[in-house]
């Protein structure tokens, strides 16, 4: 199973569709113009359903195999929204809105499994039902949540699902991926400490809240350091904080941070939030201050399940040879697709970007040469899972 011949046939078109999606960038749920495309162009494949409005707005397309014995659905999911970035990458087909761009490769991917669906719709060597999955608001809306609380999995009896991302630095036409957890939950939080306001040359008369933010910044890095099995991972990053402060010479009255923790276990991510509460309650009741944590739990982390993932890695090897399919490391950034995985056994897989800017860099851009593999990779796990036969 190598690349496809007719994906070397159709990457002009596909391509088209990318620069397409690139030059018109929408984020979050705000996706209607991509989904209308979408939509009509899985029309024009003659796939055999199409459903617009799945998780707000996403869309689903359903194509039946030349048979249907073994009663499997697989589903394959792409994620379609851009990100609020000022795009830097000088393309002829670059963004025509500013502050929008994509800058993930969104538009690779939903061009990818387009490409993917004219090509199964138009064979259909396969045995059971491909479901298309066109996912919004992967970057913080939670579309993939959406979708699955909209019924996406039942409605379609969808058994098992797949995904895919890019990845720069693997070279094209290599793959990455790894069982169990792959990408990390991502959390965020909220933290309020209030103290007493006052001069800032008299700080004895004050209780401030800013010495107590930073003794509680220090002590939450001992989650990490002194808390969590070392051999476990777990980030807690403080990254803003905002007083109540006029000016130099005032000391606030109430400080705010806000962060992100980061897991891969459940058992680590429960641990995190009920020691955060205690060290922020603590130091500050230790000045005479108040300390308040608001915890909010985002993304869940992105777990490949070993048996599927043992059939990715089976396609991608078909496709690329052996060789050119690495173990991935772990990653700390975060995925909604992981709101699927939940939902039903699947895995995530990373496909080669070549060397180019990182993700959500403004120079950012997706390597159309990793098209065929892609769309080959996604045709590959409909007709290995439901071969005909």
């Amino acid at each position: 199973m190598p690349v496809k011949n007719r994906f070397a046939e159709l990457l002009p078109e596909i391509t088209a569709w990318r620069h397409d999606f690139h030059e018109n960038p929408e984020l979050l749920f705000e996706v209607h113009r991509t989904a209308a495309k979408v939509a009509e162009l899985c029309r024009s494949f003659g796939c055999d359903e199409v459903v617009e409005g799945i998780g707000r707005t996403g869309v689903v397309a359903v194509i039946k195999g030349r048979t249907d014995t073994s009663g499997k659905v697989v589903g394959l999911r792409a994620d379609m929204d851009a990100l609020p970035i000022m795009e830097q990458t000088g393309l002829d087909y670059a963004s025509k809105t500013p502050g929008k761009m994509h800058a993930c490769g969104h538009d690779g991917h939903t061009a990818m499994l387009l490409g993917a669906a004219k090509y199964l719709a138009e064979t259909r060597n396969f045995d059971g039902t491909v479901v298309c999955l066109f996912q919004p608001a992967e970057e913080g809306g939670g579309g993939g949540r959406e979708m699955v609380a909209d019924g996406v999995m039942d409605r379609w009896n969808v058994g098992e699902v797949y995904g895919m991302h890019n990845w720069p630095g693997l070279p094209v036409g290599q793959f990455a991926i790894r069982p169990g957890p792959l990408m990390a939950a991502a959390d965020q939080f909220e933290i309020v400490v209030t103290g007493r306001g006052g001069h800032a040359a008299k700080p004895h008369e004050t209780i401030d809240p800013m010495v107590i933010s930073a003794q509680i910044i220090l002590g939450l890095q001992s989650i990490a350091s002194r808390i969590v099995d070392p051999v476990k991972q777990v980030v807690v990053s403080v990254t803003t904080m905002q007083t109540d402060s006029p000016a130099h010479n005032v000391i606030p009255q109430v400080v705010v941070m806000k962060g992100t923790v980061r897991t891969f276990e459940p058992a680590v991510r429960d641990e995190a939030e009920r020691r955060m509460g205690q060290i922020i309650s603590g130091i500050a009741a230790s000045f005479g201050a108040t300390g308040e944590l608001h915890y909010h739990r985002g993304y869940p982390a992105t777990v490949n399940a070993e048996e599927n993932t043992g059939y990715a890695i089976d396609v991608a090897a078909a496709i690329s040879g052996p060789g050119a399919v690495q173990e991935a490391a772990l990653q700390m950034g975060a995925e909604d697709f992981s709101f699927m995985l939940e939902a039903r056994p699947g895995a995530y897989i990373f496909l080669g970007n070549g060397n180019t800017a990182g993700v959500h860099h403004p120079a950012y851009n997706f390597d159309d040469n990793a098209i065929p593999f892609g769309a080959s990779w996604y045709a590959g796990m409909a007709e290995s899972r439901m071969p005909v036969g």
